[in-house]
């Protein structure tokens, strides 16, 4: 598969990265781990691989999402990370994922049933970092896609395992029959789905942390119109009537997408200064979101619990909004496609 520097869907362009975040951007930084199942040393095989993600990231969420909307959930093992990462008082350091299930979450003072021990490697690691450290890596991200015989770092860029586990779903030990399989890059719909790729990553899903994280008002100014105006465009597009992006069928496309529009309403509204409108004003996105949500594997692939306690558990204060709760809380809202603005 190899590291495809060039291809912008994947990863942010890298020039002048650090003069660029010196300045105030958020520059998002490159996975160093690129190898592919289907490789000579990572055959696919059921029940040999497996996940290391954090809910609240949607970057992992691409991933989970793939993991059950293809019938892996059984095949690929996953542990989960605390959405709030290690702390200053850490004796390791701060800003690490940490599996740690006895954690409580400030939003609701209990632990979270989700999250889980180091099961994947046979160490029982406290930190993803020490996952990257026994390969001799520095790095701290995750997703990781693991190997469990090997004990090796399989892959940590989400675009390139979601394609992965797609092109081997069914040697993967996938429980959905044939007839079942959706379809991420059908024939006659690829250049469509590519084209709609770097879109969405440039202006949605990188852009809404573009907009949230960048201390610079000119570069929060240019992601914010560049991100309302795809919402816009997107919107157009299903505006025929059709059921995802390229017609009547889920993609690869629709994957990508989900997770930030997800994420939108309840959290980026906020938390990412994305406060232009909400995805429910947008009638054929909302009824959009709507009917991914309800697609098998899809609601059980993430967690809005995660996802408040995580972007806005590591905010200045640390307190969690509890809302919104009008019309109605979410994710109860996305099972009502009737919700979206007349």
């Amino acid at each position: 598969m190899g590291n495809r520097t060039e291809d912008i869907s994947t990863q942010e362009d890298q020039t002048d990265a650090k003069s660029r975040r010196a300045s105030g951007e958020f520059v998002r930084g490159v996975s160093g781990f690129r190898h592919a199942i289907g490789d000579p040393e990572f055959p696919p095989e059921p029940g040999r691989y497996h996940l290391f993600v954090a809910l609240n990231c949607p970057w992992c969420h691409r991933v989970t999402l793939t993991r059950g909307v293809l019938g892996l959930a059984e095949a690929i093992t996953m542990d989960v990370a605390f959405p709030n990462r290690t702390t200053e008082d850490d004796p390791v350091g701060p800003n690490l994922w940490e599996f740690s299930p006895g954690r409580k979450a400030t939003l609701t003072g209990s632990e979270l049933a989700e999250c889980t021990l180091d099961t994947g490697t046979g160490q029982t690691y406290r930190l993803a970092k020490q996952i990257y450290q026994a390969e001799g890596s520095d790095e701290q991200s995750v997703p990781i896609l693991y190997d469990k015989v090997t004990h090796r770092i399989v892959n940590n860029e989400s675009a390139e395992i979601i394609r992965m586990l797609d092109e081997h779903a069914l040697a993967l030990g996938s429980t959905h029959s044939f007839d079942q399989f959706p379809n991420l890059r059908p024939e006659g719909v690829i250049a469509e789905i590519d084209a709609l790729n770097e879109n969405i990553y440039v202006a949605i899903n990188n852009g809404a942390y573009k907009a949230g994280f960048s201390s610079d008002q000119s570069v929060y100014t240019q992601a914010y119109v560049s991100y309302f105006e795809t919402l816009s465009k997107l919107d157009e597009i299903l505006s025929d009537g059709r059921s995802f992006l390229t017609g009547e069928a889920f993609t690869e496309a629709d994957l990508r997408l989900f997770p930030t529009l997800y994420r939108h309403d309840p959290v980026y509204y906020l938390r990412m200064k994305l406060n232009g409108a909400r995805i429910l004003d947008y009638p054929n996105l909302w009824r959009w979101l709507c009917r991914v949500y309800a697609l098998p594997g899809v609601a059980e692939s993430g967690s809005l619990l995660h996802c408040r306690q995580g972007y806005f558990g590591r905010s200045w204060n640390g307190v969690v909004p509890l809302g919104p709760f009008h019309p109605m809380p979410y994710p109860e809202a996305y099972e009502h496609p009737e919700l979206a603005a007349k």
